[in-house]
């Protein structure tokens, strides 16, 4: 049993440091995000300037999108992204007006709250059996009715104090992309260095076997949910600040947009390996793309068409058996 253990364990850590098919997922989605900012650039569709505004909002997809990942690798699919979005720019906005919370106050009760309700989805997938899909929709309705009950259904205006953070540029690099490659650079490392890392792929890759050799399943099933959460909190907080005054539903653009950017990354709807900043990648391709279809003069709900597209492109390509036809290359020519 020991053994066995081992062996299951080794094979869960080499898929961590090394996994094939995300490396190559990895410099795809990479090299076509260099072709698609280079085109768009060079022939005067976005600007530097354009860029340069870009780039905020891809920081707070790819914040999103890292806990999308996370549920996404622990076999599940979190559609609560847009009510714990939209909550948070909402508590952010509206209770630090209110006798001693504050900015701080308020953004630890957006917090504390987004990890709570991860637990409670994280619960009712785990113990209760209901599956993914219904416990997030379930969720996210709950959750923008709270968002409509608090707001009134009016936008409110975040604190000059947030706003000034997230609005501003030191060294002329937006706060909000070094705040997301802070997230980035800590979740990656968490996933391809630590015990904890190592554990949560093993456990997504094969929940039976991890629980058979006495790992809890089930506590790291409720972790992913818990922090995928407070990514989605984080992410809201810096649109709050970043936007000014966010719309109640802020968070609906993001549902589809976190899906898209985890499949283009790489990360297999069943489960196990992940890639951090394959995904971070995704959606800066998302973003750059979309806001290439406004500059093109195309309406918004036609984004929603571009990230479907997106994500049958992904799933078609994955389809494809590169490695056979890489040894199929490689293999001698008789005669």
């Amino acid at each position: 049993m020991i053994t066995e253990t081992k062996q299951i364990w080794n094979r869960g850590a080499g898929g961590v440091r090394a996994p094939r098919a995300a490396m190559g997922d990895y410099s795809l989605i990479l090299w076509a995000t260099v072709a698609l900012l280079a085109v768009t650039m060079s022939s005067g569709v976005l600007t530097a300037a354009s860029l340069l505004s870009l780039l905020p909002f891809a920081s707070i997809l790819a914040v999103a999108a890292v806990g999308q990942t996370l549920v996404v690798q622990q076999r599940g699919l979190d559609f609560s992204v847009a009510g714990v979005f939209s909550l948070s720019t909402i508590i952010v906005t509206v209770m630090p007006s209110r006798p001693g919370v504050g900015i701080l106050g308020s953004i630890v009760l957006a917090l504390a709250g987004a990890a709570f309700i991860g637990w409670a989805t994280g619960i009712a997938v785990t113990r209760f059996g209901i599956t993914p899909l219904i416990a997030t929709l379930g969720s996210n309705a709950l959750l923008l009715g709270v968002c409509h009950t608090i707001s009134g259904g009016s936008p409110t205006r975040a604190p000059n104090m947030l706003t000034a953070f997230a609005s501003a540029r030191p060294l002329g690099v937006p706060t909000t992309l070094i705040f997301a490659m802070l997230v980035i650079g800590i979740a990656a490392w968490l996933f391809r260095r630590s015990t904890f890392g190592k554990r949560t792929t093993l456990v997504g890759a094969n929940p039976l076997t991890s629980h058979a050799t006495g790992f809890p399943v089930r506590r790291y099933q409720v972790g992913a949910y818990i922090l995928a959460a407070v990514c989605y909190c984080v992410a809201g907080i810096l649109f709050a600040g970043y936007v000014g005054t966010p719309p109640t539903d802020s968070g609906d653009a993001y549902l589809l947009a976190t899906v898209t950017a985890v499949v283009l990354g790489g990360t297999p709807l069943t489960g196990g390996r992940a890639s951090i900043v394959a995904t971070a990648i995704g959606a800066l391709f998302i973003t750059s793309l979309g806001q290439t279809v406004l500059a093109l003069g195309a309406p918004p709900s036609v984004q929603l068409l571009v990230q479907g597209a997106a994500i049958a492109v992904a799933m078609t390509l994955r389809l494809i058996p590169f490695d056979r036809l890489r040894i199929r290359k490689s293999e001698p020519v008789p005669g």
